[in-house]
């Protein structure tokens, strides 16, 4: 008899090297995981939870394209066979659904010998770099303290010149949040056509979080009023992301939609088009994007590998049995239950439903907890762009691309009976 499939899909997301790194980034709030696991722990996934997760993965999947993401820590520190060895169990267990391939990656392993196998096996690649020389190196050093913008400005040159299809992932911080246009031009200068902007925000450690020797406050640090004053040094302010993707946004909008994806304003669009979010710090309930670390261990989320949140384990339960638990179910639901009545009576919510859990530890004016520490900032970004996306959503509805919205902005206003008929 067929094993019984899963009619959605989920995502999960690998992590063959477990937290370990080759580069120290300071904000960084994974390669701290180390100190989860016993000293004697090899990071390396093994051949057997490798090709159980796999087979597992695939299997219980009842979809046409299986998406598997490769992250870290570093991934590349597994070696290019590694990833040999991937590609093989992928096509011994693939039941005839195609395979898709992601690489989150430093880029400082990246080479002429990685870039061929990546192409020719149609890896995506998701490059970390965070804005021109002077941005970038304040944080993303390497073990010694030097720092990293030329390697990851060579591997860059590497997948263009191999035509590899990439995105550059970066991470937005106090400091880098106060220069969005040379973040920006400085991207669009190098030719980077896939942009994904993500806040840096990081509290300091919580009693638990120092207990276990962690840098970072655990997900269950108390909800505390004043909590804004707790977080770290490099994360954003409260304000700054909004502001900085205003800019950004007023910048492409005008000229360059269509050419240049900012995903963060892509994610906007899907809600203003009414359609589900593809992005799980968006999307109304959470819990479909694990991650399974190097062990086997399968977490509810890459934001919360920690103990309490901690399914089991490929080798000794099933897949499926962990996705769909009670418990995996619970943690998904929790991000709608636990919403504030200030964020229920928000107009912006159906873009938002409260952002990520992990950064929900403010109160309200009401002193309700649960609110994002980013909750201004994306009030302003979406009440900003409201007036483009309606123009957007106007132009996809009649069967013309987005970037006509460029044409509209430049088109004079014609006002009858005083009402504008453009933005």
């Amino acid at each position: 008899m067929q094993k019984e499939q899963i009619g959605t899909g989920f995502h999960i997301l690998s992590k063959p090297a477990g937290p370990i790194c080759n580069i120290d980034c300071n904000y960084c709030f994974y390669t701290e995981k180390e100190a989860l696991f016993p000293k004697k722990n090899q990071f390396r996934m093994s051949e057997e939870v490798l090709e159980t997760f796999i087979k597992n993965y695939i299997s219980t999947q009842n979809i046409p394209e299986i998406q598997f993401v490769w992250q870290g820590g570093e991934p590349t520190l597994v070696g290019l066979d590694y990833y040999r060895k991937i590609v093989s169990l992928q096509a011994k267990y693939a039941e005839g659904k195609k395979i898709i391939n992601s690489l989150q990656t430093n880029g400082i392993r990246l080479n002429e010998e990685w870039c061929t196998f990546l192409k020719e096996n149609e890896f995506l690649v998701g490059l970390s770099l965070d804005g021109p020389e002077n941005l970038h190196n304040f944080y993303r050093v390497d073990k010694k303290g030097n720092p990293t913008f030329s390697k990851v400005l060579e591997a860059l040159k590497l997948l263009k010149k191999y035509k590899i299809p990439f995105n550059v992932l970066v991470s937005v911080t106090r400091e880098s949040s106060k220069e969005p246009l040379e973040v920006y031009h400085f991207l669009k200068e190098q030719g980077v056509e896939f942009i994904q902007f993500n806040p840096i925000v990081e509290r300091i450690p919580d009693a638990m979080a120092a207990k276990m020797g962690l840098r970072h406050a655990t997900p269950n640090a108390n909800n505390e009023e004043g909590q804004k004053d707790l977080v770290t040094d490099f994360s954003v302010e409260q304000g700054a992301f909004g502001t900085f993707l205003t800019e950004i946004f007023d910048e492409r909008v005008h000229n360059d939609v269509g050419s240049i994806h900012v995903m963060n304003f892509e994610w906007a669009l899907e809600s203003w088009l009414g359609l589900p979010s593809t992005v799980c710090i968006f999307s109304e309930e959470c819990g479909n994007a694990l991650a399974i670390e190097h062990n086997g261990d399968m977490y509810s989320c890459d934001h919360y590998v920690y103990p309490d949140f901690r399914l089991g384990n490929v080798l000794e339960q099933d897949l499926k049995a962990m996705v769909e638990s009670n418990t995996q179910r619970s943690f998904g639901e929790n991000k709608k239950s636990s919403l504030p009545k200030q964020c229920m009576e928000c107009e912006v919510r159906f873009a938002c439903h409260g952002e990520c859990p992990r950064h929900r530890f403010m109160r309200t004016h009401d002193n309700e907890p649960g609110l994002s520490y980013l909750c201004s900032d994306y009030k302003h970004y979406f009440h900003h762009i409201h007036r483009y996306m309606k123009v957007m959503v106007q132009l996809i509805e009649n069967g013309l691309p987005a970037s006509k919205v460029m044409d509209v902005i430049k088109a004079p206003i014609v006002v009858t009976n005083h009402q504008s008929t453009t933005v």
